[in-house]
């Protein structure tokens, strides 16, 4: 079974994902050829650090092969149809992640192979990201006490986080400047299921609250707009005074890579509360866990 969206993950599937990257965390050798002999493919259509490098490592200690895929090497959808490529990598691999642009990329190559296809960032949604970001929240409360507010775009990573943290008990809030907030629809699916508060009063958004994210304002792609936003964006740093209005226990989390002095300081990037690289390292422990649930 493939992994595109937290959307269309039920919240059984979703639960156990973080419970086995915690597992594994705790236990890495337990798990070390789980998956001895096999082959996954890393198709890269967009820059990556924190994805390339865990999930080619996640890869190698479970005992399965990578085989890093770039863009430049294939031409998804220029050289070849996104169906084509998935057919032929299907006859070659285990199981293929793929970090791409467009989200009907991977629900056509999807369509066109047996073989399960993960979704390592697209426009649409981040769920791999989701898993280690629930992971670490798990380590500091349990996830059905805990509220989490996010800070900034209604981007993918957002879209991923709202409905991860309702489908496994927790509340969110979406602190966003007016016109930035996350799609519609993916907000009306997350308040279906559990407690979720949009917003732009970024005091309202944090008072209180177990665990404050963000993420850049500007993502890759969205260059062009980068002074406007910044712009709209201001205001809206997470900052060690704005923090002392959260739990006295909260956590500062971001997903990385980080704009010092844009969408945080760089004094709340350092903070003694900040699981900013714990949140990195879960991404590692996550892919192992999604894998597992893949071909485990």
């Amino acid at each position: 079974m493939s992994f595109l969206t937290i959307a269309d993950t039920e919240a059984d599937r979703l639960g156990r994902m973080v419970e086995t990257g915690l597992e594994v965390k705790a236990s890495p050798q337990d798990h070390r050829q789980a998956l001895d002999g096999m082959s996954v493919g890393l198709f890269f259509q967009k820059q990556s650090l924190r994805t390339w490098v865990s999930c080619d490592i996640a890869t190698i200690q479970l005992g399965a092969h990578p085989i890093v895929i770039r863009n430049d090497q294939t031409g998804l959808g220029s050289r070849e149809t996104p169906a084509d490529v998935g057919r032929v990598l299907g006859r070659y691999l285990d199981a293929l992640g793929m970090r791409v642009f467009d989200h009907s990329d991977l629900t056509e190559i999807d369509a066109a192979t047996a073989i399960p296809l993960i979704n390592l960032l697209s426009d649409l949604e981040h769920p791999c990201q989701a898993v280690a970001d629930m992971m670490t929240v798990a380590d500091h409360l349990p996830l059905d006490e805990a509220t989490i507010t996010y800070v900034g775009d209604g981007n993918n990573v957002c879209h991923s986080l709202m409905l991860a943290a309702v489908k496994l008990g927790s509340a969110i809030r979406v602190v966003s400047p007016p016109g930035y907030e996350p799609d519609a629809s993916v907000t009306e699916m997350a308040s279906e299921i559990g407690d979720v508060t949009i917003t732009s009063d970024l005091r309202e958004g944090v008072a209180g609250t177990n665990v404050i994210y963000t993420d850049v304002w500007t993502s890759m792609g969205q260059e062009a707009e980068a002074e406007l936003r910044r712009r709209h964006f201001a205001g809206y740093q997470i900052t060690p005074a704005l923090f002392e209005d959260a739990d006295s226990e909260a956590i500062f989390m971001h997903c990385l890579p980080a704009h010092r002095g844009e969408e945080v300081s760089d004094e709340m990037m350092e903070h003694r509360r900040s699981m900013v690289f714990d949140q990195a390292e879960n991404r590692l422990h996550s892919f192992k866990a999604v894998l597992l649930d893949e071909l485990g």
